[in-house]
């Protein structure tokens, strides 16, 4: 048996191998603080909690909360002499460009924590000072009295040669073996100081946390299951042991909504469908991913808290490209100072959740805007649904200040959710030069099929998949994933003066480590993979793009391939090529992927016909159409290839699929639901 578990900011997840070989799912509500208990809930309700599993794998939004929320540990800096300011001179650029009274980002770690330390490499990786043993000793001790709990270590051209940093390290660790230590270099080995520093300062905020976390979660399985291989997700879409997962707590920044991307490019290659925009609409957010030719793209670029007014706060290790918003089932209708109707980024999460829920949530929602459009039916709900109750909240709180009919305000959410969804897949798609019409929408999560037929529209996207296990598909999504490894290392040189040994000598450096690793979390070398790609870029550019390398031993040959690719890559990513200019290497990246067994997607057998599938018909309320009546249709029960028009509504357990006028939908033989516009 195989069983993945997502925590999201509503409900916790669960996708699960029976004996049988099928893939069952269920959700359970999200119990913070205490996470886990949410996980043995959802385990329990399903008879699983004392099962014998093969493989267990586990994503989180525990460590995004506490970053987004400060919840971390107290944080200590040690760096080198006349580096302590880093994080707070941060870049020059500012988002907010013309704002007099902008304010960059505050330093995760105080100014009174950060201490300098007398040491110093050069770019070459060259002692130009050695480490002064004292100076750690002393700033441990003042560690000690100001009661840190955590402590980074970031050294100036560590990422070059740590040794520094790892002599830190074991100081540490014999004067003070409680306290929690994160090094740069264990973290990461790309240049950059202020990002490498502020991911690092990041990692030691919430090391203490996540250990706590994994360590609580993983008692409670050991003492209810009989589990072989435990495994957490990772941002950059693969997944890694759980004391890896301990050691470098920022690489599940994006744990759980990555799962569901890389689960859209598996299913997409099965049904012929490559190009995709992946979007994963929760209870609480919306985030979304483009994929092109099969490839999910990832990037060390990665910023939490970024938007047009904040420059956020880099985090410099592999993440899936992914745009998130804080819009989902559970977002809060409200009103400004000015009277405009707003959606989110505020949520009515789990507790007490949105007024339907009829357990203390008293703000209206885009779910109790879904249930009184007749888009979602109550009996669909755990909880005794009081429609009065929230026709009255959202009366009251909306309807009414803007002087409309409720209908019109229940409507006006959720064309307003609709258009912050709809921002979100354009910064994914036409913002960065890809053109809508030329992939497909697949949609999963609670909301989102009840939102992607009309962004669909919106965006001129001609087909919606509404994927086998929708409500879950990002716990599905983990099944489908291998162990990952990334390795980063800046290494700048020219292809003018490349000596293609020393290059294939540093890639077999990569990858012994790469196979030690494995070999740690005791995985067969023999399911090992590799994928080698250089960051490359013009001379006297600031930034790179990501070109992939041919297997095996690279030789003059190839360089020529390599680098017609990269003047492609960065036409298509900037417009513009420069082909006289000299070409520089700056990073070698290696994937390690360690291959498991995933589940076979069988075709579905259906023996029923429609008018078995046929639930009902009610009046359910569409823009510009007004109250249409429409057919209601059980998901389990439809037939395959059976074309239905438009109005329609689809509903399984615990999702809802609204099928507008100009729509047709059908089930195809894996099971997921096709939305065509009607030609």
């Amino acid at each position: 048996m195989k069983i993945a578990t997502d925590i999201g900011g509503t409900f916790t997840d669960l996708a699960y191998i029976d004996e049988a070989g099928q893939i069952q799912y269920a959700k359970s509500a999200t119990t913070p603080p205490n996470f886990e208990q949410g996980v043995m809930n959802v385990l329990r309700e399903n008879d699983l909690s004392q099962a014998e599993v093969e493989t267990f794998i586990h994503g989180t939004t525990v460590i995004i909360n506490a970053l987004t929320q400060r919840q971390g540990a107290k944080t200590g800096l040690l760096t080198t002499k006349g580096f302590r300011d880093v994080l707070e001179i941060a870049r020059g650029n500012r988002p907010d460009l013309f704002n007099v009274q902008y304010q960059k980002p505050t330093p995760f770690i105080e100014r009174y924590l950060r201490l300098e330390v007398e040491e110093r490499m050069n770019y070459q990786g060259e002692v130009v000072q050695p480490l002064k043993r004292a100076d750690v000793e002393e700033a441990v001790t003042y560690f000690k009295e100001e009661g840190v709990e955590s402590i980074a270590v970031v050294y100036l051209h560590a990422y070059v040669n740590d040794t520094h940093e790892q002599e830190t390290v074991q100081i540490i660790e014999e004067l003070w073996p409680e306290v929690h230590v994160s090094a740069s270099s264990d973290i990461t080995k790309e240049w950059r100081e202020y990002e490498r520093t502020n991911t690092t300062a990041l990692n030691a905020f919430v090391k203490p946390i996540a250990s706590a976390y994994v360590n609580q979660l993983e008692k409670e399985l050991d003492n209810n299951l009989t589990i072989h291989q435990k495994y957490i997700m990772q941002s950059n879409g693969g997944t890694t042991s759980f004391a890896n997962a301990k050691s470098v707590p920022v690489n599940m920044v994006e744990s759980g909504p990555v799962a569901g991307i890389y689960g859209a490019a598996t299913l997409g290659k099965l049904i012929g469908e490559e190009n995709i925009i992946a979007f994963d609409i929760g209870g609480t957010t919306a985030k979304c991913s483009l994929i092109e030719s099969g490839e999910v793209k990832t990037s060390t670029d990665y910023y939490i808290e970024r938007d047009d007014r904040h420059a956020g706060y880099p985090i410099k290790v592999p993440v899936v490209d992914i745009v998130e918003i804080g819009n989902g089932g559970g977002s809060i209708a409200w009103l400004d100072k000015a009277g405009t109707l707003k959606v989110g980024p505020q949520s009515a999460g789990a507790d007490p959740g949105p007024v339907a829920y009829n357990q203390g949530g008293t703000e209206p929602t885009t779910t109790d805007a879904n249930i009184l459009t007749g888009r979602l039916a109550t009996r669909h709900f755990n909880y005794d649904v009081d429609l009065a109750k929230v026709r009255q909240a959202l009366d009251t709180q909306i309807a009414q200040p803007m002087g409309v009919s409720t209908d019109d305000a229940a409507l006006g959410i959720i064309r307003i959710a609709n258009s912050n969804m709809l921002n979100a897949l354009k910064l994914v798609s036409v913002r960065k030069g890809y053109d809508p019409t030329d992939f497909t929408l697949l949609a999963f999560g609670g909301g989102g099929s009840m939102h992607a037929p009309a962004l669909a529209l919106e965006l001129g996207v001609k087909r919606v998949v509404i994927p086998i296990a929708s409500p879950v598909f990002s716990a599905w999504g983990m099944l489908m994933t291998d162990l990952r490894h990334d390795y980063i290392q800046t290494h700048i040189a020219t292809f003018d003066t490349i000596d293609i040994a020393e290059v294939n000598q540093e890639w077999q450096r990569l990858e012994v480590n790469c196979r030690a690793d494995f070999e740690a979390e005791n995985f067969s070398l023999d399911k090992v993979s590799f994928h080698h790609a250089f960051d490359m870029r013009y001379a006297g550019q600031e930034h790179t793009v990501k070109v992939s390398l041919p297997d095996g031993e690279l030789t003059q040959a190839d360089i020529t391939d390599i680098i017609q690719t990269f003047h492609a890559a960065h036409e298509k990513a900037y417009n513009f090529t420069l082909p006289g200019n000299p070409i520089e290497i700056v990073n070698y990246h290696l994937t390690g992927y360690g291959q498991v067994d995933k589940p076979e997607i069988a075709e579905i057998e259906v023996n029923s016909t429609l008018e078995d599938a046929f639930v009902e018909e009610r009046s359910v309320l569409f823009e510009q159409k007004g109250w249409l009546q429409t057919k209601v249709y059980d998901r389990e029960l439809l037939p395959v290839g059976d074309k239905l028009q438009g109005p329609v509504i689809v509903e399984e357990a615990a999702a809802t699929t609204v099928v507008y006028p100009e729509q047709v939908v059908y089930r195809d033989k894996y099971g997921n639901l096709i939305i065509e516009k009607e030609a």
